[in-house]
C-alpha cells in the first residue's frame, strides 16, 4: 500500500523564512525543512495499481505556474484542542482551481472525492496533548507575509509514517506549463 498526496514545494527562501518562526510553543513538534509543503489533494492509502492510475491522472493535468505568497498563520483543532499550526497561502483562487482539477481527475479514476473544504496552507507544527498554549504564538505571527514566490511544478508525494512524524518522498514531478 502507498500513502500518497499531491502537493507543492515552496522554494528554499520561503522555507527558511518559515523556519525562523518555528519555535515558542512548548511541546510542539515543529516540521523539518523536508516536511514543508502545500498539500493540493490527499489521496490516501492506495494499492500499486491505484497509485499508478493516480500518477497518470496527475500527469494529464494542465495548469499554469502559480505565483503565491504566505499570508498569516492559523491553527487547526479537534474538539476545541489545537492540533496543528500553519502558515496561510494566498491567493486562494488559482490554487483552489488546481485543487479542484486534481480532485476531479482522481474521482474519474475511481477515488473518493475530497469532502473537506480546501484551505491552502503549510503545516508548521503538530501539537500533541502536552503542547503548551498557542494563543501568544498566533498573535505574534498573525502578520506574517512574504513576497510572492513562483511554483512551476506539482509533486506526487509518498508519505512514510514513523515515530518522529511523516517522511515525504517525491515520487513524480509534474511541470505546471498551462
Amino acid at each position: 500500500m502507498h500513502r500518497l498526496f499531491a502537493g507543492l514545494r515552496p522554494p528554499p527562501a520561503i522555507r527558511q523564512r518559515l523556519a525562523g518562526i518555528m519555535h515558542g510553543v512548548p511541546g510542539a513538534r515543529w516540521q523539518g525543512d523536508d516536511q514543508l509543503h502545500i498539500t493540493l489533494r490527499f489521496i490516501g492509502q492506495v494499492d500499486r495499481r491505484a497509485a499508478e492510475d493516480a500518477a497518470h491522472a496527475l500527469a494529464a493535468i494542465r495548469f499554469a505556474p502559480l505565483s503565491l505568497h504566505i499570508a498569516g498563520v492559523g491553527g487547526f483543532d479537534v474538539r476545541g484542542r489545537p492540533n496543528a499550526l500553519w502558515a496561510g497561502i494566498q491567493p486562494r483562487d488559482a490554487i483552489g482551481q488546481l485543487h479542484r482539477k486534481i480532485d476531479q481527475a482522481l474521482v474519474r479514476i475511481g477515488l473518493e472525492p475530497e469532502h473537506r473544504a480546501y484551505l491552502p496552507h503549510i503545516t508548521l507544527a503538530r501539537l500533541g496533548r502536552s503542547a503548551g498554549p498557542v494563543d501568544r504564538w498566533l498573535a505574534d505571527h498573525a502578520g506574517l507575509a512574504t513576497d510572492a514566490f513562483d511554483i512551476d511544478a506539482m509533486i506526487l508525494f509518498k508519505s512514510h509514517l514513523g515515530r518522529e512524524g511523516a517522511l515525504y518522498e517525491a515520487v513524480e514531478r509534474y511541470p505546471l506549463t498551462g
